[in-house]
């Protein structure tokens, strides 16, 4: 085969794929445009309420100090007796969990569930575990018992304090935020080399690149763990997990039908047979749930990604009726806890806190370059559009062959992000009437 011979049978393709993308690039630019002007105030404040939310465990351990910490002293009073004092001083709670000070500085949190509180809240009671004094009282949140000021910016984070209304917000921008990226990371890889720009909005452009590929991988770990968190795509998600049988187990709290009725030993004999089987502080000790349902001692430590083992203890008995250990998790059930630890900032501690802080600042500066490029290239008072976007009609550009696969995984992705969909077809309604309107004008 002659040289020319060979280059004529691979330039066929390259030349192909050219012209592929010579007609995708406009579509993936005009997504990225419109996506970040739109979608883009919700992504920067999704960014600020994030980044004042990852340092709270910080500050909560200085504002709560007193409910928090103790004197060092020597003994420690019983567990049973240190959750009676606070049932004392809760008469309508019903106690659903006892957190033992894993240190001598430690105050024991005894949990209550009581009337009037909002979902997933509960009223805690810290207690003195060397004098039985009460500390505080305080209303916490969630699995993690955030106290009530990393309560607060939780909520902000996730729905701007207006309930499951305002939840539509952070879903919005977390149904984007992966779109923007990887449109972005495709634009910048499909682009030809240029000279650099010395222009104001060269300048910034770069610094928009080259910032967003730096955040670019974390990026899109913040938006598929946010929105296991959604209301509409994170119904569909678990519902996905669990047909796919990827949820986290649990440990069984049933007893065998032989077991005496009505006996119980005590939480702490409960934390000794756990103690002495190698659970590790901290714990949460759960009474039985129900009659004829076993305790559920748990590893509640979130900062090293192996503290989630749990047992069963039988109140009649003392004896380990069943154990779950993190190891016999599945993959996915691992990796589910690992990036919701990590969303949160609590795997790895402040190595965790730093990183995500580079990453709430790195989008903040992406998303007001972009701006500022935009304003650069402002429409002037005669025109009523939104910047200059690149020109309309360029799905109709694209083959059949590439077209067709990206609308039915366009179909798909919308049905599993609902807001997603949604908002993507305001786009397109938005984006026809200006053609519409422009097109009546000119004739």
């Amino acid at each position: 085969m002659s040289i020319d011979q060979s280059d004529e049978r691979t330039a066929g393709p390259v030349a192909e794929l050219r012209l592929t993308w010579a007609a995708v690039r406009p579509l993936l630019l005009r997504l990225h445009f419109y996506a970040g002007v739109f979608v883009g105030p919700f992504l920067l404040v999704a960014a600020v309420t994030g980044l004042a939310y990852i340092w709270t465990p910080q500050v909560e351990r200085a504002g709560y100090d007193h409910e928090l910490h103790v004197p060092a002293a020597p003994g420690v009073a019983p567990l049973a007796q240190q959750a009676a004092v606070a049932k004392a001083a809760v008469p309508d709670g019903t106690v659903t969990g006892i957190r033992p000070g894993p240190t001598p500085t430690d105050s024991t949190q005894v949990i209550f569930t009581r009337p009037g509180l909002e979902p997933s809240y509960h009223h805690t009671v810290f207690v003195d575990p060397h004098t039985g004094e009460i500390r505080g009282q305080l209303e916490t949140y969630g699995s993690g018992q955030a106290l009530p000021l990393r309560a607060w910016l939780d909520g902000l984070h996730a729905n701007l304090q207006l309930g499951d209304f305002g939840r539509w917000y952070s879903e919005l921008a977390a149904s984007w935020l992966w779109v923007v990226v990887l449109a972005g990371i495709a634009l910048w890889a499909g682009s030809r080399k240029r000279k650099k720009s010395r222009s104001a909005r060269g300048r910034l452009l770069s610094w928009h690149r080259l910032t967003g590929l730096a955040i670019a991988a974390g990026m899109v770990f913040l938006s598929a763990t946010g929105l296991t968190w959604s209301e509409h795509a994170g119904d569909n998600i678990s519902e996905l997990r669990a047909q796919l049988d990827w949820t986290t187990p649990s440990v069984s709290t049933a007893l065998p039908a032989a077991a005496p009725a009505g006996a119980d030993v005590g939480v702490d004999a409960v934390r000794a047979a756990t103690s002495q089987a190698g659970l590790a502080d901290p714990v949460e000790i759960r009474p039985p749930s129900a009659p004829g349902k076993a305790y559920v001692v748990a590893q509640v430590g979130r900062s090293w990604p192996t503290q989630a083992d749990s047992m069963a203890v039988d109140p009649a008995t003392g004896r380990i009726t069943d154990t779950l250990r993190f190891a016999d998790y599945s993959p996915a059930a691992k990796l589910s806890r690992w990036g919701i630890d990590a969303h949160m900032g609590l795997l790895f501690g402040v190595v965790n806190q730093i990183v995500l802080t580079a990453l709430a600042a790195g989008l903040i500066a992406v998303i007001m370059w972009g701006y500022r490029m935009w304003w650069l290239r402002r429409p002037t008072r005669s025109d009523a559009r939104v910047g200059r976007p690149p020109g309309r009609g360029a799905w109709r550009r694209i083959p059949g062959r590439v077209l067709a696969p990206f609308l039915v995984v366009t179909a798909v992705v919308g049905y599993y992000l609902p807001v997603f969909g949604l908002s993507l077809l305001a786009f397109l309604v938005v984006d026809l009437i200006g053609a519409a309107r422009r097109q009546g004008v000119k004739a």
